[in-house]
């Protein structure tokens, strides 16, 4: 299966503390690729060097066969790779749908004047994608008054309205409430089959991403410690050792 993004002997360092040692991994395109690894470990490092929010110190990144590592967020974003984050990035006093609204792609107008009178075309899209995400109920609704876990649905829509063609997903089951866990792993399927976009997901809750994911990798001390299936992630006494806490 041809790789969307090809991660190579990648390298950052801050201040002398290493956080990605010879990183070196890959994602099949259209595919749920997951990543684990205890805190500390560097994964949401790595994920910042992804998709440019860190200048690597070493190595390469390449996204559809092109080398992404000396872009800056906006162009990689451009290019349909973009990530959410364990704390959600919403406009707490806008409503939903005006923040799926300014996370259209950047046009000649600004997002004033898409807020004043949204295109049609993208307010229905943004409605479409609400509902998607379980929040059309809540639509005019300020985001500030959501729970944490509707404001990650919603930061999830918000980068949806992107189109990306890969996403880069930080615990997006942390602080949501158990009974909603199934919901959204139902959703994220959907959005890999149905909208054809690649996943990567860093995930704690070991079930979640032993039964999503069709690949997963391990990292430790900065380090790739392991990759396989999930059933030989689960089965490997180095990530057992390191991230599962068995002696």
């Amino acid at each position: 299966m041809k790789p969307i993004l090809e991660v190579e002997r990648v390298r950052k360092t801050f201040g002398g503390v290493v956080a990605n040692n010879d990183i070196t991994l890959e994602v099949p395109e259209g595919k749920i690729v997951g990543l684990i690894g205890p805190n500390g470990s560097g994964k949401t490092t790595l994920f910042n060097s992804i998709v440019g929010y860190h200048v690597i110190d070493g190595g390469s990144v390449r996204f559809d066969g092109r080398e992404i590592s000396e872009l800056r967020v906006p162009r990689i974003a451009r290019r349909g790779l973009l990530r959410t984050f364990q704390q959600t990035r919403i406009y707490g006093k806008m409503t939903c749908l005006e923040n799926m609204l300014i996370s259209v792609p950047q046009r000649d107008q600004t997002w004033l004047s898409i807020l004043r009178k949204p295109p049609a075309a993208d307010e229905s899209k943004a409605e479409d994608l609400l509902e998607f995400v379980g929040l059309y109920a809540k639509r005019r609704l300020l985001a500030g008054e959501l729970s944490f876990g509707q404001q990650k649905l919603l930061e999830f829509g918000m980068a949806l309205m992107n189109e990306p063609r890969m996403l880069l997903l930080d615990e997006p089951t942390a602080g949501i409430n158990p009974t909603l866990i199934n919901g959204l792993m139902h959703r994220l399927r959907r959005v890999n089959e149905e909208l054809a976009i690649t996943l990567f997901v860093i995930e704690h809750n070991m079930s979640v991403i032993m039964s999503l994911a069709e690949y997963i990798y391990c990292l430790a001390h900065g380090e790739l410690l392991a990759q396989g299936r999930p059933d030989e992630i689960q089965a490997d006494q180095r990530v057992i050792d390191a991230y599962l806490g068995a002696h």
